[in-house]
Parts: structure tokens; C-alpha cells; sequence
């Protein structure tokens, strides 16, 4: 008896298991939504003989190949190779193509692709999988999105259906489409790897990351999830040899339509922008500035005259929320500033000297030299705290070097070491501040220091050159 209830038990639990094991079907999803996925292929004429060498430079920058102070190797100047996504040069003298993919979302014609598949294209020709081959035009690019919008003029086309960003769940199953190498109508799958990532240089896009076999060529397509609409545009991946290594981004499809719309409207791309410099919150800081926990972004420098000053806005404010969105980190606060229309009136909560401040303010338009809507301060190890006690010589500032460096108050760092230089405290800085307080004077800044009491780290606003940053140091690291 005992042996035929094993048997009976393990017949009930197969099914069960192995369903546990399968992997989803993807069947009907790539056959309803094939149809939707383009291929592109540009045509550039040759400019002069170092640029196709520039454009196979910026392809590999754009994968994280690294590349060799003297050019690729077996690439001479001007003799061409590759020069864009999935590029294969003909010669010095040839024209140049390029391959990548891209999704209809309109009947009307209307294409959605990465900026940099149609950049400095003379030529665009779209591939519908139905054999035709239509030429496009470009209504707009934005490069800090990596975002274009191109136009075919066809009928009998088939818009994707848009998904939710915001609701893909890290660990959910998604597909490409696209043309990697090349290769029209390829289908790649993976999972939703983590969501809300920033790419150096990149701070006004959080990428999905997955780990979907992304290779070039693949650029501009979509990202589909087990619905079949479409929640990403495939753009970047990390990769030492310039294929698949498990790691792949893509730009979440919000972010894309509101540019698109953008560029449909109007051609261009225009961002809120603050004029401030801003770091983390790092754990010694919200300790030091009395939070709770970690959270927000911290202002370290404001530019005058700019919307942040103009609205009252503070170095050594933390803004925890901006517009009703909560900033969780530095990284949230230029995605939602640069969503934001300028001129807009908006709400801001800070942080400033121990309690939570409301501000009103309207927010600027980014100039378009600004690369991002808040520029970082540059990440350096940071610490703070002075007098010699921790490792820190420290002289007070002549009017003319306050006027030199714009500033009311501050001491010069004369010397640091010990504690203080392994934070990256260093002779030349001054200090304008401990823990939000003010200093004008080492007699102040002594004082201040000694009435931080039992905090287990103080925060320096340090100036350095034409920025400002703050440093932590702990009390007890001296």
C-alpha cells in the first residue's frame, strides 16, 4: 500500500512540476506582432576620410568596446570598415550604410527608432516584412534619449499596441524583435534584469535592463512584454567585444512616446532645467543633516540667476520631493525635472537645517548646451570636518580671495592629512560650511565643529576649483 501511495503521489505532482520547469510560448505573440517591427538601413555619403573612422569610433563607444588611441586595429584612417550599428563600410571613397530596427506606431506611418540608427543618414530606407522597401524621413531626433521619429508614407500598416512601463516586473519575461547583423525578424527572450537604471552620461532615461540577447543591429527595435505591447525601445548594451554579454538596456516606451509626441508637434525637445549641481545622499549625510534615512537629492551648488536660485533653492537643501514625485535619489531628480514643461509653477519639498521646507517655483527650460537637466557633482570620495583634531590645517580666507572665488564666507584648507585626506580632503579647498551652518572664520569653524555634539558624522560643503561638493567625515575616524 505504502508503495502504490508514493506512486500515485508522484504521478499527481509530475504535471505540476513540469509545468513549473516549461517556458513560456511565444509562438503567437512573434506572429501577431511581427508584422509591427521594421528594418532600417541608412545610406550616408562619404564627408571627408577621417569621419568614417569617427563614426566607427562612436559605434564602439556606444556598445563599450574600448578603443585604442590610434583607431581600431587593421582600420587605417579614411580606409572606412564599420560606421554605425551594424555598419560595414565599402572604402574611403564609398557610401557608408548602416543597419537598425524600429516599430510602426501609427497607421499613418509614423516609426519609432533610436537616434543614433538614422544620425547623419542622407538616405533612409525602410523594410516592412511584407517585402516592401519604402524610403523615410526624418521629423525629428533627440539625442539625449536616443530617441527619432521617422516617417514612411504606406498603406495596410499594422501599430504596435503600447504597454505600461511602469508596471513590468523585474523578472518577467519579455522579447525583441529586430535585425541583428542584419538578420531581419530575429526574436531574442530574457527576463526584465532591474528597472530605473542610469548609464553614465545618460541621466534622463531609466533604462530597463535585461538580459535579452541585444546585438547590433537590434537597436530601435521593440521590447515586447507576454501581452504583446510594446514597453521598451531596444538602444544600448555593455559589451568588451561588441556582442551579446547578457546585458542589455532599453528605453522605457513613456519616455519615447512623449518625446516622439515632441518631435510630431514640434520638431524639437524641450526639458525643465533647475541650474543647480547635485550629489547622493550618502548615509554619513543624512546622518549628519538629522534624516531619517538616505534619501533625495542633495543641492551642492546652486547657479545664479538660475530657475533654483530664483526659487529660493539652497546648497545643502536635500529635495526629498519635486512636483508631488518623491526623489528617492540623485538619479530621480533630473528624469522629473526634465519631464517637466518649463515654465510650469511646481511644488518642492527640502530638507534644510533639521526640517522639511516647502518652495514654489517655476521651472527654467534647459539650455541646449546643458547636457543634462542636473548636472552631478563629480563623484569624488568624499569627507568633511575640520581642525587639526582630524587631520586638517585650516587659515582664514582674504577679502580678495572671497572675491576672487564669489563667495561671503569660507576658510582655506591650508593642509590635510590622516583622516581627512583619505576622504579626499586636500590643501586649496575651502570649506563654507559644517552641517549646514555657515563658516566665515576658523574661530567659527572650531566652535561649530564642537557643537555637533554626539552626530556620528559632520558635512562639509567644500569648494573646489569652479564647483562645490559636500564630504562626510565621521567624528570618531580622527
Amino acid at each position: 500500500m505504502l508503495g502504490r501511495f508514493i506512486l500515485v503521489t508522484a504521478l499527481l505532482f509530475a504535471p505540476v512540476i513540469s509545468k513549473a520547469e516549461g517556458l513560456p510560448d511565444f509562438t503567437d505573440l512573434v506572429e501577431k506582432q511581427s508584422a509591427s517591427v521594421v528594418n532600417i538601413s541608412t545610406t550616408q555619403a562619404p564627408k571627408a576620410g577621417e569621419q568614417n573612422e569617427d563614426a566607427m569610433q562612436d559605434f564602439f563607444k556606444h556598445y563599450g568596446i574600448p578603443v585604442p588611441p590610434g583607431g581600431m586595429p587593421g582600420m587605417p584612417r579614411g580606409n572606412g570598415g564599420g560606421n554605425g550599428d551594424g555598419r560595414g563600410g565599402n572604402g574611403g571613397g564609398e557610401d557608408q550604410h548602416s543597419l537598425g530596427s524600429g516599430f510602426i506606431i501609427s497607421a499613418d506611418g509614423y516609426v519609432l527608432t533610436n537616434a543614433h540608427v538614422v544620425q547623419n543618414a542622407d538616405e533612409i530606407t525602410v523594410s516592412l516584412t511584407d517585402k516592401r522597401k519604402l524610403i523615410a524621413k526624418v521629423i525629428g531626433s533627440d539625442r539625449k534619449t536616443d530617441v527619432a521619429l521617422i516617417k514612411i508614407e504606406a498603406t495596410g500598416l499594422q501599430p504596435v499596441k503600447m504597454g505600461d512601463a511602469e508596471k513590468l516586473k523585474v523578472g518577467e519575461w519579455v522579447i525583441a524583435i529586430g535585425s541583428p547583423f542584419g538578420f531581419e525578424s530575429t526574436v531574442t527572450k530574457g527576463i526584465v534584469s532591474a528597472k530605473g537604471r542610469s548609464l553614465p552620461q545618460e541621466t534622463l532615461v531609466p533604462f530597463i535592463q535585461t538580459d535579452v540577447p541585444i546585438n547590433p543591429g537590434n537597436s530601435g527595435g521593440p521590447l515586447f512584454n507576454m501581452k504583446g505591447e510594446v514597453v521598451g525601445i531596444n538602444s544600448q548594451i555593455y559589451s568588451r567585444t561588441g556582442g551579446f554579454m547578457g546585458l542589455s538596456f532599453a528605453i522605457p516606451i513613456d519616455v519615447a512616446l512623449d518625446v516622439s509626441k515632441q518631435l510630431r508637434d514640434t520638431g524639437h525637445v524641450t526639458r525643465g532645467w533647475l541650474g543647480v549641481v547635485i550629489q547622493d545622499v550618502t548615509q554619513d549625510i543624512a546622518d549628519s543633516f538629522g534624516l531619517s534615512s538616505p534619501q533625495g537629492a542633495l543641492i551642492a551648488n546652486v547657479e545664479k540667476g538660475g530657475p533654483g536660485d530664483k526659487g529660493g533653492l539652497l546648497p545643502s537643501d536635500i529635495i526629498t520631493q519635486f512636483d508631488g514625485k518623491t526623489i528617492r535619489s540623485r538619479e530621480d531628480l533630473p528624469r522629473v525635472v526634465g519631464a517637466t514643461k518649463p515654465g510650469h509653477d511646481v511644488p518642492v519639498t527640502v530638507w534644510r537645517k533639521g526640517k522639511s521646507t516647502q518652495l514654489h517655483f517655476a521651472v527654467g527650460e534647459m539650455p541646449s548646451e546643458v547636457p543634462n537637466a542636473m548636472r552631478p557633482a563629480s563623484r569624488r570620495q568624499g569627507a568633511d570636518t575640520p581642525s587639526t583634531k582630524i587631520g586638517l590645517s585650516v587659515n582664514n580666507l582674504k577679502d580678495d580671495q572671497r572675491k576672487e572665488l564669489d563667495i561671503k564666507g569660507g576658510i582655506l584648507i591650508e593642509d590635510a592629512n590622516g583622516a581627512a585626506a583619505k576622504a579626499g580632503l586636500q590643501s586649496g579647498d575651502v570649506i563654507l560650511s559644517i552641517n549646514n551652518v555657515d563658516i566665515s572664520s576658523v574661530e567659527q569653524f572650531n566652535r561649530t565643529l564642537g557643537e555637533v555634539g554626539g552626530k556620528k558624522a559632520i558635512a562639509l560643503l567644500v569648494r573646489r576649483g569652479d564647483s562645490s561638493r559636500f564630504i562626510t567625515l565621521k567624528k570618531d575616524a580622527g
